[in-house]
């Protein structure tokens, strides 16, 4: 038989055409890939043609998926299990660790944060105030005085941090995509590097906040209080700043593609040779402001 000749298989009930190749190509060390390989007799059956495998027919689609485009469409996590039981029994080594991954990622992403809110407030207390690391992910840290405390390279993704005092916590490299800091007290944080994309930052109070090459990408700070803040290199694509206080900020080299600087107070801040051509500044005081080579 041709390597693109027709195979009639039924699995369990179910039946499926396929080929020689999509058998035994990306998977050739399986038992499928054995069986088709042409160094063994395959039993048919005489009427149909069909080689029967005693096995699950439903699971059998995303086997056959798999051998064709090497991906997996999304499923509900037990079927992942059933579905690592059928590539182990077929022996198929590159779906076994394809899906052991994905198994892997989701018990991560379920385990939720290594800390309660209890414990964090415990912390503070005892004065040990070093969070370095640490997965706060989807915790509720709203109202909380935080101030100088350290969250660099922790994970605070979804972490609502609403109302709290920051004042000079430091935040660098941490992951803090999609987190809450409605009316947080942030001045003098830093935020060096930390990827806050998707965050919520309305009328947080950032005087003089380093955010240098901070990931700022579709945040939102409508109202919030940026004087003096330190922005050189942040990517603030897509970022709403309406009616944003940035005067005396620092944006050397900020990415403002698709920025809403509606209303904005720039005055005296620095924005030599930005280019601000897809900027809505509608509105906005630029009063004293350094513009000298900004694309406009």
């Amino acid at each position: 038989m041709g390597s693109a000749a027709p195979v009639l298989l039924n699995i369990g009930g179910r039946t499926y055409a396929t080929t020689v190749d999509t058998l035994t190509l990306r998977e050739p060390e399986s038992m499928l890939a054995a069986m088709f390989s042409g160094r063994h007799t395959v039993s048919r059956d005489s009427d149909t043609g069909m080689v029967f495998i005693d096995r699950d027919g439903e699971h059998f689609r995303y086997i056959l998926n798999w051998l064709r485009d090497g991906v997996l469409p999304s499923l509900h996590d037990s079927h992942y299990q059933e579905l690592l039981r059928e590539a182990e029994y077929y022996q198929m080594l590159g779906l076994i660790d394809y899906i052991q991954e994905i198994i892997k990622k989701k018990e991560d992403d379920n385990n939720g944060p290594e800390l309660t809110r209890r414990d964090v407030i415990k912390y503070i207390q005892s004065e040990r105030l070093r969070f370095r690391g640490v997965n706060f992910s989807q915790l509720n840290l709203s109202k909380l005085d935080l101030s100088s405390v350290e969250f660099s390279f922790a994970c605070l993704n979804k972490t609502v941090f609403s109302w709290a005092n920051l004042h000079k916590a430091k935040f660098g490299d941490a992951v803090a995509i999609g987190s809450n800091f409605e009316d947080a007290i942030l001045r003098e944080c830093e935020f060096i590097g930390t990827n806050l994309c998707e965050s919520t930052l309305d009328r947080a109070k950032l005087q003089s906040a380093n955010l240098q090459d901070a990931r700022l990408v579709g945040c939102s700070f409508c109202e919030a209080d940026l004087r003096s803040a330190h922005l050189q290199g942040a990517d603030l694509s897509g970022a709403n700043l309406t009616g944003a206080n940035l005067e005396g900020a620092n944006l050397k080299g900020a990415k403002l593609i698709g920025t809403n600087l509606q209303g904005a107070n720039l005055q005296r801040a620095y924005l030599r040779e930005v280019d601000l051509r897809e900027t809505q500044l509608e509105g906005a005081k630029l009063g004293g402001a350094n513009l000298l080579g900004a694309i406009r």
